[in-house]
């Protein structure tokens, strides 16, 4: 009868997480612990280097500058949102767009090793193995303001003005973090189980990146196959950044909300098998 009761009172701790509100309620509880452990490896990434955090601004920069050198002056490509479109525009479009595909692919990349090489928190019965997730997210998008820093300078510079619409950034990438989270906690879950799931992961980040509209405009995507495109819910999440952030739009409403209502499914989804799961953890590890 014990038993019984167990099962029944443990279907009822997951069910309850069906709710989003009881999801973020459940992880706000942890925030204190959620910022220190961010902010731990934010700084433990460039620990013992000369340039330190400097190398936050850095990598993007240089990133930034071989694509558009690729791209640009090698493929000759264009956004066409403007005739007189120089490769600064065409710059600051393609790091709008590495940014908002990178803040996916970090967590996404790293999820399926979240809980395998923390197998120290897995044997703390207390320490909330949720929180992980989160952590990772909450590091990767100080990276990304960072990186952001330099394209509003950028645009600032060659522009000479930065559009207001940029303060919606931080709406249009909402469900783009949701989707991101709903996948990481997927992946760190079937990461323990599935050991060589690191490697498919970074193969299929890879297909997605030069299926996600990153370095070309989807105008450029023949008709016949845009629809498919936009199916790719980070199409949507790239294109409304650049949009918002570079052309001075508001985002695409009704793509937006269909991506919004996507990625809280998935957020939720693997948030509840993350927790029906995590209970078999440190059996396996």
């Amino acid at each position: 009868m014990d038993t019984i009761t167990q099962i029944s009172s443990g279907r009822e701790r997951v069910a309850k997480f069906f709710n989003p509100i009881q999801i973020i309620s459940h992880l706000w509880q942890y925030r204190h612990l959620i910022r220190q452990l961010a902010w731990r490896e934010v700084i433990g990434r460039y620990k013992g280097s000369f340039i330190g955090l400097g190398w936050s601004f850095i990598q993007p920069l240089l990133m930034m500058l071989v694509y558009t050198f690729v791209f640009s002056v090698i493929f000759k490509g264009r956004w066409g949102v403007d005739p007189n479109e120089d490769k600064a525009v065409f710059a600051l479009a393609l790091f709008i767009g590495l940014i908002t595909f990178t803040i996916f692919s970090e967590v996404v990349n790293v999820a399926p090793y979240l809980v395998v090489y923390n197998p120290n928190y897995v044997k703390r019965v207390v320490f909330p193995l949720e929180i992980l997730g989160v952590v990772k997210l909450l590091s990767v998008l100080v990276n990304a303001a960072f990186s952001l820093t330099i394209l509003l300078g950028g645009a600032l510079l060659f522009q000479g003005f930065i559009h207001w619409t940029v303060l919606l950034l931080p709406l249009v990438w909402l469900p783009m973090m949701l989707f991101t989270l709903g996948c990481g906690y997927f992946l760190a879950s079937l990461g323990v189980f599935i050991r060589d799931l690191g490697a498919t992961v970074g193969v299929l980040t890879t297909m997605f990146f030069f299926l996600t509209p990153v370095f070309y405009p989807i105008r450029a995507i023949p008709e016949d196959y845009r629809f498919l495109c936009q199916m790719n819910p980070l199409a949507i999440f790239v294109e409304d950044a650049r949009r918002t952030v570079l052309w001075g739009f508001l985002p695409d409403w009704p793509w937006f909300l269909g991506g919004l209502a996507l990625s809280s499914l998935v957020f939720i989804l693997g948030f509840v098998w993350f927790m029906k799961t995590k209970k078999a953890f440190a059996d396996v590890i």
